[in-house]
């Protein structure tokens, strides 16, 4: 197998690269680099600059590096930006998947790993772990453009024969390396850090929420754990029957809720200060947290690593790039 990973030059792609390269497999990437670093990318990876919406360069990358599967990562994921763009986003993330499924089925490709997300889900309600099974409502445009690419990469693979996987991310934060991690200011984990280094207190979104501290409770993933899941899914479907499908949740099946987290990185950056609580954004939910039972089961696959170790590894991170 040689694996195309599209975002692979990405705080999430990088770390999927690195993996499957580190495990033998080979892997070509695949980045525009408009949020991507090319510096992330192990030397001995090739890395092709440009974008999945380019059929005939996707045509030249899938014969030049003889590609038989793709781990499809390249997406625009902020949701603000979702709701204020929402043609760009449809647009890039489904018109983008479009463009990649048809190259892939004329180049003879059979294997196709699909990045997706929780926000399928939308507001699930009061229910205490979401499985893949839940009803999938999702309020804002990335997560209506996830659904959708899930959709269409079914679809293809019934069509063409293609064995396709979706992983539905939760909450991703941490690094495996403090020059792997995220530099975008958007998850929270980061979002507190830069509110800490600017002298400003952490925000708190809602404290009246029907949740033991009143603060919205996620499910927060290792981008290392995550790298290895998507190792173990492509392992997978190089076994799997042509025109299968399966759809997982990546999540730790623990929830931890908004003041947990800030207390936790008080601790590791030694700043514990009290959070300001300001008004609940649309659209969050409660609660959030994954079932991870059919991803062992199929995958054997499970995170190992803790909410601690994602916040020390991703503070290791942040004070790298921001040059402590």
């Amino acid at each position: 197998m040689t694996w195309l990973v599209t975002g692979g030059a990405g705080y999430i792609g990088a770390h999927v690269v690195r993996e499957m390269a580190g495990a033998g497999e080979r892997v070509v990437a695949l980045d525009d680099l408009s949020a991507g670093r090319a510096a992330r990318v192990p030397r001995e990876v090739p890395l092709v600059r440009g974008s999945s919406l380019d059929a005939e360069l996707l045509k030249r990358v899938f014969a030049e590096h003889g590609v038989t599967g793709v781990v499809h990562l390249a997406a625009r994921k902020q949701v603000a930006e979702s709701v204020a763009r929402p043609t760009r986003y449809y647009q890039e993330n489904v018109g983008g998947l479009a463009t990649l499924l048809e190259a892939a089925a004329e180049a003879g490709v059979r294997r196709l790993l699909f990045s997706s997300s929780a926000a399928v889900y939308g507001n699930p309600g009061a229910v205490d772990l979401i499985t893949e099974d839940a009803p999938c409502a999702p309020v804002n445009p990335y997560g209506e453009t996830k659904l959708a690419g899930e959709w269409l990469v079914r679809a293809a693979g019934r069509a063409h024969g293609m064995a396709t996987a979706c992983l539905r991310y939760f909450n991703v934060a941490g690094a495996a390396a403090p020059e792997l991690a995220d530099t975008g200011v958007f998850n929270i984990v980061p979002m507190v850090f830069d509110r800490l280094t600017r002298d400003d207190a952490p925000r708190v979104f809602g404290d009246d929420y029907p949740t033991p501290d009143g603060t919205c409770v996620r499910d927060y993933i290792h981008v290392a754990d995550l790298a290895d899941a998507h190792l173990a899914a492509a392992r997978h479907l190089s076994g799997a029957a042509a025109g299968s499908d399966l759809t997982v949740n990546i999540g730790r099946g623990e929830g931890v809720s908004v003041r947990e987290l800030i207390s936790v990185i008080g601790e590791v950056t030694g700043d514990r200060r009290t959070p300001v609580v300001e008004a609940r954004r649309p659209g969050d939910a409660p609660r959030a947290v994954a079932s991870a039972e059919r991803a062992a089961a199929e995958l054997g696959w499970r995170a190992r690593r803790g909410v601690r170790e994602m916040v020390a590894s991703a503070w290791q991170g942040w004070q790298l790039h921001q040059g402590a």
